[in-house]
């Protein structure tokens, strides 16, 4: 059973989001990043109160930008998704969860050694170049539920 409802639409998106993320940190990489989009669906709280779709959460604005850097910088995200992608994307929203990103709501490329927090918010591992965060304890049980 799914994790969050989807359409096919939905699987495009979030493999073309996956790939533009994290494309030079290989298959791994980018099912880390859909860990992310999927828990931030199922997030129902701080910054992702209103986000319950990918849609949502791919476009979400924060700040005056987009959560996601690709979505503004014109890059792969706007090319068209390759199956490969495509069978993560799925995975990803089908029920693959893992560490470092299994609950995690964040990640970002420090170009250094990861801060132990970001935000105010702890670290849960680092994949290659990307070092994931989980929400504070007590801040989000939702996104530890399905």
């Amino acid at each position: 059973m799914a994790r969050v409802k989807y359409r096919d639409k939905d699987v495009d998106l979030m493999a073309r989001m996956m790939r533009a993320e994290a494309e030079g940190e290989g298959k791994q990489g980018m099912l880390y990043v859909g860990n992310v989009i999927v828990n931030r669906a199922k997030a129902d709280c701080l910054d992702f109160r209103d986000v319950r779709s990918i849609e949502d959460v791919i476009f979400q604005v924060q700040g005056g930008n987009y959560s996601f850097e690709a979505v503004q910088k014109g890059n792969l995200f706007y090319e068209r998704a390759r199956g490969t992608e495509k069978k993560l994307a799925k995975q990803a929203l089908d029920y693959w969860r893992e560490q470092p990103a299994k609950y995690a709501l964040w990640y970002f490329n420090p170009y250094a050694p990861c801060p132990p927090t970001w935000y105010g918010q702890p670290f849960s591992g680092q994949y290659k170049d990307h070092c994931f965060y989980e929400p504070a304890a007590g801040t989000c049980e939702s996104v530890y539920i399905g």
